[in-house]
């Protein structure tokens, strides 16, 4: 009876962290979630339209093209479309943008607002 009443004080204290914790989080995206958004379409903006040139442009492999991420951008993904000769680069939960190999352009982003 007594390991009963343990577990459920334990389970009600990670329920509790839980709670807390996600409400921190959400907190958290309202106060800072906007700037994280613009920063972030503007950072894999700029990954896409480097790493489309890099691809397509001088015909490096996009593994090779990753190299090139500035420091602090560890967090954005690149991944392409060979067929369209596009890349697209994204941070998880907060932005993605694509750049395409146009003739006559190079690398053009697609729309986007910023």
């Amino acid at each position: 009876m007594a390991t009963a009443k343990k577990r459920s004080g334990k389970l009600r204290l990670w329920l509790w962290l839980t709670i807390i914790i996600a409400g921190l989080g959400a907190i958290a995206w309202a106060v800072w979630g906007d700037g994280l958004r613009r920063t972030g379409a503007t950072g894999t903006a700029y990954a896409a339209h480097v790493a489309c040139s890099c691809r397509f442009v001088a015909g490096r492999s996009l593994d090779d093209c990753a190299k090139d991420k500035l420091a602090g951008m560890e967090l954005v993904s690149l991944s392409e479309n060979p067929q369209a000769k596009s890349v697209t680069a994204s941070i998880p939960l907060v932005a993605s943008e694509t750049a395409t190999w146009r003739e006559g352009y190079a690398c053009v982003l697609d729309e986007w607002e910023g």
